[in-house]
């Protein structure tokens, strides 16, 4: 070995793995920011008859709340799966959803957040908030190298989110069919063009650094 190939192997060092990027994208707007849940009849034609969520609907269980539409679609097969066949779109405030955020823990100890296991514990009991990093999906639904946000609601959020946060809820369940239909049938283009534009949300940089989320 030449003295260059001896310097070469000794300035080699091992390559960690990158960890997937995790991006808050959505639909929003100046004031507003959209989200997705999947429901059965029962729940999602009450909903978008009276503007918000009324019996059946629980307000005692956690409630996830979902900006990326296509992770809703996977989630949902696209609005086929058993007490998911119909898929909202609901509209709240921008103030709710950085609000949630900001009372949010992450569903798992991330050493990247916190400085030691039961300063994540303390902050899981005292938030009504969690949150989730999953694979982003693509058009057919493959896992991505970016992670989407899950949002579950309980408690005082879940209260917040029924009665102040929610400015509108639309049915897209037949949307939703449409793009299935076209991928089936070979129109990607088609479909990606009907799929709702999502981009980087800003966030408040304490709240950015508290989800664990990419800048």
């Amino acid at each position: 070995m030449t003295h260059e190939e001896s310097n070469g192997q000794r300035n080699k060092l091992p390559v960690e793995a990158e960890e997937p990027k995790r991006l808050v994208k959505a639909g929003f707007g100046d004031s507003s920011i959209t989200v997705y849940q999947a429901y059965p009849s029962e729940i999602a034609e009450r909903a978008v008859h009276t503007g918000t969520f009324v019996a059946p609907f629980k307000k005692e269980r956690m409630t996830w709340i979902k900006p990326s539409f296509l992770w809703m679609m996977y989630r949902s097969g696209w609005a086929t799966k058993p007490n998911q066949e119909h898929v909202l779109a609901v509209e709240i405030s921008r103030e709710g959803f950085e609000w949630a955020l900001a009372h949010s823990a992450l569903s798992h100890f991330d050493r990247r957040v916190h400085p030691d296991e039961d300063s994540w514990r303390q902050e899981v009991k005292e938030s009504p908030v969690r949150i989730q990093w999953d694979p982003e999906r693509s058009l057919s639904l493959d896992p991505l190298p970016t992670r989407a946000i899950q949002i579950g609601l309980s408690g005082e959020a879940v209260e917040l989110y029924v009665h102040d946060w929610i400015i509108g809820i639309t049915d897209v369940t037949e949307l939703a069919r449409a793009i299935h239909s076209d991928i089936r049938a070979g129109h990607a283009a088609e479909a990606v063009r009907k799929i709702p534009t999502e981009r980087h949300y800003p966030l408040p940089e304490q709240t950015r650094r508290r989800i664990g989320a990419d800048g």
